[in-house]
């Protein structure tokens, strides 16, 4: 009879945390993507208002006016710097996730190396136990055939 993997309660825990790590991945990347189309959009959307300011500004602008467009396309810059520092951070944190995942991979792998030894192990000496049962059966019919 086939003895069970004694380790696996570990193989289990390990495939769950890799499991994990991959979902977890997955959300990084997806942030690390959000955080990308934040980012074109604003930088689109700054280079449409800036496209209307000179356009506006062709046509004649009051003083407020000239203000106002200036004032709004640094408050786009800021966004657009904080977006920046956003999806650098979101790409660092993605890097973090593919690291922590290759781990939990790399630890899985392990125990299931040693589950798949131990199950070859025991198949082996599940068919040495059937051959030797074989060579009994035969000895014994060779045995009767001799003394009939």
């Amino acid at each position: 009879m086939t003895k069970p993997f004694a380790l696996q309660i570990v193989l289990d825990l390990m495939q769950a945390r890799a499991d994990d790590a991959t979902h977890q991945l997955a959300r990084l990347i997806a942030n690390e993507r959000d955080a990308n189309n934040k980012l074109d959009m604003l930088q689109q959307y700054r280079e449409e208002y800036a496209t209307r300011f000179r356009q506006a500004a062709q046509n004649g602008l009051s003083q407020r006016e000239w203000h106002n467009y200036r004032e709004f396309l640094n408050r786009l810059d800021e966004a657009i710097d904080a977006q920046r520092q956003t999806v650098a951070l979101q790409a660092r944190n993605t890097i973090d996730g593919q690291t922590h995942w290759q781990l939990q991979r790399k630890n899985l792998k392990a125990f299931d190396t040693l589950s798949v030894r131990h199950f070859s192990k025991e198949h082996a000496q599940e068919l040495k136990r059937e051959q030797k049962n074989q060579d009994e059966i035969a000895a014994r019919r060779t045995d009767d055939k001799e003394s009939n």
